[in-house]
């Protein structure tokens, strides 16, 4: 699809369904957005994680962050040297998530009223571009940010399967760093300031580049291959239409 598509399918029938999604002229089948993403390493801290504050900075960095934004998600200092704020995560997810659903057998329904429900799990894709703000301390880890957003979108799914990046924009390119479990993401936005580009906070998959597979439960393991099946249906139907499009080009020139 288009990147700026609002086509929506059921996720079992999307391998039943062809789009002819040929574009305006000139649009790449591979062109995601104008985005370049580079990733950094969780090790390597960025320049905010490497600043130290005393409490009388904290208190000055606060004033200026408050007198800053244009809407009432203020910082606040706490008697006990702390403080609280607000962060705006966007959850850029590219595979499904679990939530909890809940259905009575019918054939037990009849009988036994008071059956206790069958647990089940419901499988769907978030909308790409959601935002989410969270209300949180400074001592607030980035692993229970992580816990926090889950919670509020009901998703079973282990937290271990995502991780919070930080997100950063410089000479037209975007870079990404893996925040470490122990980071506080409300220190970072206050010494980034409250500028978009300078620091914003995405929520991905967590790629380590080496997964667990025994940390998932068998349907999970089978959705996972039907996924990766359709993807590659996609990924060859997409190569097959660029190259019938040079080939068309090439003829046309002859």
């Amino acid at each position: 699809l288009l990147p700026d598509c609002s086509f929506t399918c059921h996720y079992r029938c999307r391998a039943l369904v062809r789009l002819d999604c040929s574009g305006p002229p000139g649009t790449s089948d591979e062109d995601d957005g104008n985005e370049l993403e580079e990733d950094t390493n969780v090790d390597e801290p960025s320049e905010w994680e490497k600043t130290e504050l005393d409490q009388t900075q904290v208190e000055q960095r606060i004033k200026e962050y408050n007198s800053q934004i244009n809407s009432n998600l203020f910082m606040s200092l706490n008697k006990d040297g702390s403080y609280t704020g607000f962060i705006k995560v966007q959850l850029k997810l590219v595979r499904p998530v679990s939530v909890p659903a809940t259905k009575r057998c019918p054939a037990l329904q009849a009988g036994r009223p008071h059956t206790q429900g069958v647990k089940r799990r419901t499988s769907f894709y978030l909308p790409k571009g959601t935002v989410k703000h969270l209300h949180i301390l400074s001592h607030t880890r980035a692993s229970e940010v992580i816990d926090a957003l889950l919670r509020k979108f009901t998703v079973v799914d282990n937290p271990r399967k995502f991780a919070l990046f930080e997100r950063s924009e410089k000479d037209e390119q975007v870079y990404l760093r893996k925040l470490g479990d122990d980071e506080q993401p409300l220190r970072l936005r206050l010494l980034a300031g409250p500028s978009e580009k300078v620091l914003s906070f995405v929520l991905k998959e967590n790629e380590t580049g080496e997964v667990n597979w025994d940390a998932f439960t068998l349907p999970e393991l089978h959705n996972f291959l039907r996924i990766l099946q359709r993807e590659e249906e996609e990924h060859v139907r997409r190569l097959r239409h660029r190259y019938a499009r040079c080939r068309q080009k090439m003829q046309e020139a002859l």
